[in-house]
């Protein structure tokens, strides 16, 4: 049988197939709990219709379910914060010595155990809880982070030059965003026409026909040793260990606290981001917007756009701009979202929101960029397993945190929460004009350190 060296399919099927399933969770949490708490059918009218039918009473009981919601949200993420955050730290270094393939199929059957799942559950009305046992369960093969790492490690592994690498990369990170916002989009009338049920049965299908390209077709970009250690798990896990210890016994002080600091800006990003984003859905949901599926849908499609527009910001910005000054337009992106956010009111404020948004992705990349330049070759596996360990920790926890916030400001001020993403969003700007101010002091040592002048002396290679 013909195999192949095209891992692009996997990321498009995979990213259709969980965001044609993703924004249906809350939606179907949000209306198992209305029945549960009112009593009561959920409303299947227009926009304007059931936001019209509000009273003091009416008005308390969605406050209750938008709570329970958000509280049921920050469960499912916490559940499966340990197990994913392990899985991918092991996995991710077991790929070294036994390919890539592992991290990308092990992730493929989580993700199809769980829609099947979500399936029976909705279709036999079992206990709505057994949604948080799947996504534990799930979380046991690895979640999104072990899937894209794999993704990307595939890539490099065939990719010879480094201008290859950037635009193979940058065309998976397309892929991501094109297929998503094509489910997003589908998702809304796919669930008025079909309801819960076909949706998750379409992306167990997806899921299935994926799992069975990449191991059957999918060849494999990393050559596997004939001969290996019986222990070799454990001593992949050891090796990482000894690499992270390593990355920061071996450097400088002054290069020590640089990676420090550009770990806690990424990581401190990333939590104000994503987790003022996980509560987006059901502040829609929530008066006065009371949106419809087919909005949401829109809604989370015109958000994926941000994929694109980044990537577009960063090659046009990077021709005339420093790498700290792009983040900074990045974060500043997201402060003025979260801001306006807060106060959107009307349908038409929600969606303009989202337009000073259009560059929030944009200083991820370029923050991976600038620690990849200030350790050496031999030392990048260690510090992206710990970046990787970093960022999947605090996004979780973020998104359990923002989850707890909004079901307990639900009731005076929906909008809190993304005021104060907007806030947490200074943190790392603040941290980013220090390092710009500590460039200018120390007569240019912090910037030939990631410009990559001061990596070969570190260049020393982890020995387990």
């Amino acid at each position: 049988m013909k195999r192949f060296y095209f891992v692009e399919p996997v990321v498009a099927v995979y990213a259709f197939a969980s965001f044609l399933g993703y924004p249906l969770i809350q939606q179907y949490v949000y209306r198992r709990l209305w029945k549960e708490i009112t009593n009561t059918s959920y409303p299947a009218m227009d926009t304007s219709s059931r936001c019209s039918t509000n009273s003091s009473n009416h008005s308390s009981l969605q406050d209750e379910v938008q709570k329970a919601t958000s509280q049921f949200s920050m469960y499912s993420e916490l559940f499966s914060l340990i197990p994913s955050l392990l899985v991918t730290l092991i996995l991710v270094a077991y790929s070294d010595q036994r390919g890539r393939k592992i991290t990308i199929i092990l992730p493929l059957i989580g993700s199809l155990v769980y829609s099947l799942s979500f399936l029976a559950i909705s279709i036999f009305e079992l206990n709505l809880y057994l949604l948080i046992a799947a996504y534990f369960v799930s979380a046991l093969f690895g979640g999104i982070g072990t899937m894209l790492g794999g993704c990307f490690s595939y890539v490099v592994d065939l990719c010879e030059d480094g201008k290859q690498k950037t635009l193979r990369m940058a065309g998976l990170d397309m892929v991501i965003g094109l297929l998503s916002g094509v489910a997003l989009i589908s998702t809304g009338y796919f669930l008025r026409v079909a309801g819960f049920n076909w949706p998750f049965f379409t992306a167990a299908v997806c899921h299935l026909v994926n799992l069975l390209y990449a191991i059957f077709l999918l060849e494999e970009s990393r050559v596997v040793e004939s001969t290996v250690d019986s222990n070799t798990c454990g001593g992949e896990v050891k090796k990482l260990t000894f690499g992270i210890y390593n990355l920061f016994a071996q450097g400088s002080r002054r290069r020590n606290g640089l990676l420090v600091l550009l770990i806690v800006i990424f990581c401190s990003f990333s939590f104000a981001n994503f987790g003022g984003l996980t509560v987006v859905t059901l502040y829609e949901l929530n008066e006065p917007l009371c949106w419809s599926e087919i909005l949401i849908g829109y809604g989370s499609a015109l958000s994926t756009v941000v994929f694109i527009t980044s990537f577009v910001g960063v090659y046009v910005l990077s021709r005339c701009l420093p790498d700290l000054a792009i983040v900074f337009i990045g974060m500043l992106s997201v402060f003025t979202g979260m801001t306006l956010m807060a106060f959107a009111r009307t349908t038409l404020m929600m969606f303009l929101v989202r337009i000073p948004m259009l560059l929030a992705i944009m200083p991820f990349p370029v923050l991976r960029s600038m620690l990849s330049k200030v350790v050496s070759k031999s030392e990048q596996g260690a510090l992206f397993a710990c970046l990787a360990f970093t960022d999947n920790l605090t996004t979780n926890l973020g998104s359990a945190a923002f989850n707890n916030v909004y079901s307990t400001t639900v009731t005076w001020w929906p909008g809190f929460v993304f005021l104060l993403a907007a806030v947490l969003c200074l943190i790392p700007m603040s941290l980013l004009c220090t390092l710009r101010f500590v460039q200018l002091e120390d007569g240019g040592e912090t910037e030939g350190l990631l410009a990559g002048e001061d990596t070969q002396v570190t260049d020393n290679t982890p020995v387990a």
